[in-house]
């Protein structure tokens, strides 16, 4: 009996030893996250949805791409617009908890994205006066700091503030 109850110590303390170090980025990592965009692009508010996939290159490095759908409504004295922005683009990731932070199931980082976003303009009320679809698609450049909470081994939360496709991005993250 002793025994088996000296295994079964044992056992719990390998599996939660081989727990302890799960979150921590290292080289070979890949990382999805997906979630909703709060707060729109340009300022003006609004909701979405999107997702980023990132590979490990190097102890500190990620890079991949993104793809969100953001969206939001415009109006006064009667009329209304829908703005729709739609990014793709390429992002790199520096993971920088690992310098001062030793909390094992918590991934910080922070890096830029570059890519081209599509703008579009609709009119449901069918104003044609001055509004229209002043943004314009073009070049997209962003930047964001995020964080990885793991509850699993592979699987957690996320947030993401910065100019990126929206101001803030919360969801859930896979760690593959």
């Amino acid at each position: 009996m002793k025994k088996t109850l000296f295994m079964l110590v044992v056992a719990a303390l390998f599996s939660a030893a081989s727990e302890k170090a799960f979150a921590q980025f290292e080289k070979g990592d890949k990382l999805l996250n997906a979630g909703i965009n709060l707060g729109g692009t340009y300022g003006g508010g609004g909701v979405g949805v999107g997702a980023s996939f990132e590979g490990g290159v190097h102890d500190f490095i990620s890079v991949g791409a993104q793809a969100d759908f953001v969206t939001w409504n415009y109006g006064y004295i009667g009329y209304k617009w829908r703005y729709n922005f739609f990014t793709v683009a390429a992002r790199g990731s520096y993971h920088y908890g690992k310098h001062f932070l030793k909390l094992d199931n918590l991934d910080l980082y922070a890096g830029p994205s570059l890519g081209y976003r599509i703008s579009s303009f609709s009119d449901p009320d069918g104003y044609s006066g001055f509004y229209d679809d002043g943004y314009g698609s073009g070049v997209f450049f962003g930047v964001f700091a995020g964080a990885r909470y793991y509850f699993k081994p592979n699987m957690g939360v996320f947030a993401e503030v910065g100019y990126n496709a929206s101001p803030l991005k919360a969801g859930i993250a896979f760690k593959f």
